[in-house]
Parts: structure tokens; C-alpha cells; sequence
């Protein structure tokens, strides 16, 4: 492995706790990774309303959202893929067609997160930051990504057949799956974020726990896995950390410090 210039984190399950906090040990942690000089980023399906509370706190020089639609670098947008409005309203329309009328779907506009949950989002996690309600029957913006709730796998080997220009994932903690352009994935976003970084890929260690997270773990130099990641992210990682209960990612850069300190 190269020497690393890059820390990238996914958030949910892996800088975050389960709670929904980022331990105070892993922030200064990050915050001594810094002060060296080394660079930290997010990698997260979350759109970017929704990890202000986050970013706030750890101030990412990299900052990849909605599935690697959307790309940030100190601040400034270096990449977007998005929908047109008459595609995202087609994709909404399909969506329905296939999974039901009532199905639950979320889109990622640039300024906001939309969903029609029959329960508030804050009320199952109160860092989720902004939500804009809406039925979605007369929805008309341009956007970076779909999610859909769909309890049937027929359904949604169906859907994603439909959408064939779209990358399709499915989330493990339940029965959502994310439709984003073809090209937005986390791995092209970090490709993107290196181009203007003048980074290689080779000196990332990335950290994650999910399926969205298995194209950039073997991207990168260093892929690691949570210790409660799912067993197809620990197959292919080069090394298994303790979990996002346990800190564990505070624990590595803390002992990779004091290497750094010999």
C-alpha cells in the first residue's frame, strides 16, 4: 500500500454509531489525522441535507453524497450526475407502476431531501436534518437519486430492468434500494475527487459496511471493514476493524499515529 493522503469514511454503521453520533475519541482522532496533513472525506448514500449535522462537526476537505452523485472538494462542487426533471418524474411514475401506488420513495434534489414516509424521518433519527414532504403526484425537479421501499425482490428485479440506465443497490438494514445514474457510484466519485485532488486511488484507506461500499473498498489502497459490517464487504476487505460500537475506527488511526510517531 502507498502512503495514505485520504481517510473516507461511509457514515451510517461505520462513523456513525448506532445512535446516530460520532464519538468524541474518533473526532479527535480525525482531528490529529488533520493536523498531519492527511486529507478526510465522507462516502455516503445520504444526500447532502442530511449530513450538515456531520460535517459540521468533522469538516471533510472531501465530501461524495447520494451514492457518488454528488461531489464536493473544499466546499466547491467538482461533479454532479442528475436526473432531469421529466426523468425523475418518470422514474417516480415506474416505480409506482411496478411496487403499488402507496410505495415509499425518497428523491435527492440539490437543495433537499423529498419523501412521502407514512412516519416522519426525524422521529426514527433526529440527526437526519431537513425532509420536504410531498405525494410525489406532481413532483418536477431535477435530481441526483431515487430510493424505493420494495418488500418484493420479483418487484424489484422488475424495477431495475425498467430503469436499466440506473445503478441499482440494495440497503442491507432493510428493503430500500437506491437508483442513481449509471455513473454514479461511490468508486467513479472517489476517481472524480482524485483527478482534482491530484491523489491516486492507491493512497485511500476507505472504511465501510454495506453493499454500496464493496466497489470502493476494492478500489482503494486499504479497503476496511467494520467489525458489524455484512459478511460480503468483510469477504473483500483487506483488513476487519472493530465494529462502529466499539470505535473501532478511532482505535485504528489512534495506533496508526503512534506508528506514524516511531
Amino acid at each position: 500500500m502507498e502512503r495514505c493522503r485520504l481517510f473516507l469514511f461511509d457514515l451510517d454503521q461505520t462513523l456513525l454509531r448506532s445512535d446516530k453520533t460520532i464519538s468524541e475519541r474518533t473526532i479527535k482522532a480525525l482531528q490529529k489525522c488533520q493536523e498531519r496533513g492527511i486529507l478526510t472525506g465522507i462516502s455516503t448514500s445520504r444526500a447532502e441535507q442530511n449530513v450538515l449535522s456531520f460535517t459540521e462537526k468533522i469538516k471533510p476537505d472531501i465530501l461524495i453524497t447520494s451514492g457518488g452523485a454528488l461531489v464536493k472538494y473544499n466546499n466547491e462542487y467538482i461533479y454532479k450526475a442528475m436526473f432531469m426533471a421529466e426523468e425523475t418524474g418518470q422514474m417516480i411514475k415506474t416505480a409506482r407502476k411496478v411496487c403499488g401506488n402507496g410505495c415509499e420513495i425518497t428523491i435527492d434534489t440539490i437543495d433537499g431531501h423529498y419523501w412521502n414516509y407514512k412516519t416522519d424521518p426525524k422521529k426514527q433519527d433526529k440527526t437526519w436534518g431537513e425532509s420536504i414532504y410531498t405525494d410525489f403526484s406532481s413532483f418536477n425537479k431535477s435530481s441526483f437519486k431515487m430510493c424505493v421501499e420494495i418488500f418484493e425482490e420479483s418487484q424489484a428485479e422488475r424495477l431495475k430492468a425498467l430503469l436499466k440506465d440506473c445503478d441499482c443497490i440494495r440497503f442491507s438494514d432493510g428493503y430500500w434500494y437506491k437508483f442513481t445514474k449509471k455513473t454514479a457510484t461511490k468508486e467513479n466519485a472517489i476517481i472524480k475527487a482524485c483527478a482534482v485532488c491530484k491523489i491516486k486511488t492507491g493512497e485511500i484507506t476507505a472504511f465501510g459496511d454495506d453493499y454500496a461500499d464493496i466497489g470502493m473498498l476494492k478500489l482503494c489502497g486499504m479497503g476496511i471493514a467494520m467489525g458489524n459490517a455484512i459478511k460480503e464487504v468483510k469477504e473483500i476487505a483487506d483488513l476487519v476493524i472493530e465494529s462502529n460500537d466499539e470505535d473501532g475506527i478511532a482505535k485504528y488511526l489512534e495506533s496508526l499515529l503512534q506508528q506514524m510517531d516511531l
